[in-house]
């Protein structure tokens, strides 16, 4: 739990509620958390955001104690379902606009949910990802092993349910400990909770990362032969891929939001829990833009 949070289940969609932890009042803001983790990641930046603002932290659909939909159909973890639910979670919060923050696989979905619907998305900040497009497009060569298991999960039904099924601690606690900097950031009790949650998610982890390599970059693709683009204030966080792979961050970015503010942090992948300040400060000065 979050401290002085409540948590609640909200229907989004037919058959789909989502756990979602709820706390303090003022405007606004949702944030979506990473892989492999659930809202629990965001528990210090919450805290500090429920000061002045209504904090809404969901589970993704697939992940958590949030219903796990048949991931069977593209569709069904599409960015695009993915931000809907989003924005039916907020709504039925009472909410018809409102400041989105995502990190990793959260950060995917805010930015799908800021193409999608610009009317509601206020400010959005995404924290340590590429969108879908320029991920893929930055992956190649040797430098591509460090994302072995965006490669993986792309494959078919099948085969990367069970390799990660029968060693999913090993797999999911991998990264917990090579993305971080601080690997006291994550205490026990939390990477426990974080295992748990993904040994119990398998499949639909395995379909949110597939649909990534498929329906995601359809969308995507289309997004940008069109001239959408994200239009309200944005601010990206991002550790120093581009030093890494060999590309500028900033620049690929800005194709997407000329509305930007670009940050290079020094935590590890796990910012909003390695460096929950630096994060808190970002944010409110994006929601002062």
């Amino acid at each position: 739990m979050i401290p002085s949070f409540t948590t609640q289940r909200v229907t989004v969609a037919d058959g789909v509620a989502l756990n979602t932890a709820i706390g303090g009042s003022g405007d606004p803001i949702v944030l979506l958390h990473g892989f492999p983790q659930t809202h629990l990641m965001w528990r210090h930046v919450a805290a500090d955001l429920a000061a002045d603002h209504t904090v809404i932290c969901p589970d993704l659909r697939g992940y958590g104690d949030s219903d796990k939909p048949d991931g069977s159909e593209p569709e069904a973890y599409a960015k695009r379902t993915m931000a809907a639910d989003v924005v039916a979670l907020a709504r039925a919060l009472g909410h018809e606009r409102f400041a989105l923050a995502g990190h990793d696989r959260g950060a995917l979905v805010a930015i799908r949910a800021g193409l999608d619907h610009p009317g509601v998305i206020t400010h959005l900040a995404s924290l340590d990802v590429l969108p879908t497009l320029d991920m893929w497009d930055v992956m190649h060569g040797t430098s591509a092993a460090v994302g072995f298991h965006l490669f993986l999960m792309a494959q078919p039904p099948g085969l990367p349910e069970q390799l990660i099924g029968n060693s999913a601690d090993a797999f999911f606690g991998h990264f917990l400990d090579l993305w971080a900097n601080s690997p006291d950031a994550i205490p026990p009790e939390v990477r426990a909770a974080y295992l748990k949650a993904s040994r119990e998610a398998v499949p639909s982890i395995v379909a949110d990362y597939r649909a990534s390599a498929g329906i995601d970059v359809e969308h995507d693709e289309a997004d940008l032969r069109a001239g959408n683009r994200l239009r309200m204030p944005v601010t990206v966080l991002q550790q120093d891929w581009g030093a890494a792979l060999g590309f500028d961050a900033a620049a690929r970015w800005r194709v997407w939001a000329p509305d930007l503010e670009h940050r290079t942090v020094s935590s590890g992948h796990f910012m909003a829990e390695e460096d929950p300040g630096v994060v808190v400060k970002e944010l409110r000065a994006l929601l002062a833009r």
